[in-house]
C-alpha cells in the first residue's frame, strides 16, 4: 500500500535535461536496522540503476548526510537508536528538498500518518516490494520530456 502527501516538485526542463544527461546513477540513503532488508532493498534498487548507501542507525544516516549527496532518503519506522520518525524530522530540517519515502512494516494508519506528518512524501508498507519500486522510481527518476517520448513513437 502507498501513502503519498503533497505532491512532489517536479524538476525544471533545465535539471532535468542535467540529470537526463548525467552518466551518474541516482543515490538513495536507505536507513534500516534489519541487516536482511538493508542487503534486499540494496540489491533490488541495483537492479534498477540506483545507487543505495545502506545503513542501520539514525546516527550513521545523520553523519552521512553531511558528507554524502542523496537523491532520496529511504526510511524504516522502528530503528534501534532512534526512531524512523523522528530521523525523519530531522532529515526534513537538514534538507527540505531531497524528497523522503518511508519503507516500513509500522502498517496501522496512524503510522502512515505519523510518517507523513514529520515529513516524509510517501509511505510504503513492507513487505510491498512493487510499491517500493514505484516509488523508489517516481522520486529519483528522471521524467522523460514529451520531446523524448515522441521521439520513441516514431
Amino acid at each position: 500500500m502507498i501513502v503519498n502527501s503533497a505532491p512532489f516538485n517536479q524538476p525544471s526542463p533545465a535539471s532535468e535535461q542535467a540529470i537526463m544527461s548525467s552518466k551518474s546513477l541516482p543515490r538513495v540513503l536507505y536507513v534500516d536496522d534489519e541487516e536482511d532488508s538493508r542487503e534486499m532493498v540494496s540489491t533490488l534498487l541495483k537492479f534498477s540503476r540506483i545507487e543505495t548507501m545502506a545503513v542501520g542507525t539514525a546516527a550513521q544516516a545523520l553523519s552521512l548526510i553531511q558528507t554524502e549527496r542523496f537523491d532520496l532518503y529511504l526510511l524504516d519506522g522502528w530503528l534501534s537508536d532512534l526512531d524512523g520518525f523522528e530521523l525523519c524530522r530531522r532529515l526534513r530540517a537538514l534538507d527540505p528538498h531531497t524528497p523522503i519515502l518511508f519503507y516500513s512494516g509500522a502498517a496501522y494508519d496512524a503510522d502512515k500518518q505519523r510518517g507523513l506528518e514529520a515529513g516524509a512524501n510517501a509511505y510504503v508498507i513492507k513487505p510491498d516490494v512493487d510499491g517500493l519500486l514505484q516509488s523508489v522510481a517516481q522520486f529519483v527518476l528522471p521524467v522523460p520530456s514529451a520531446a523524448t517520448a515522441l521521439t520513441f513513437l516514431h
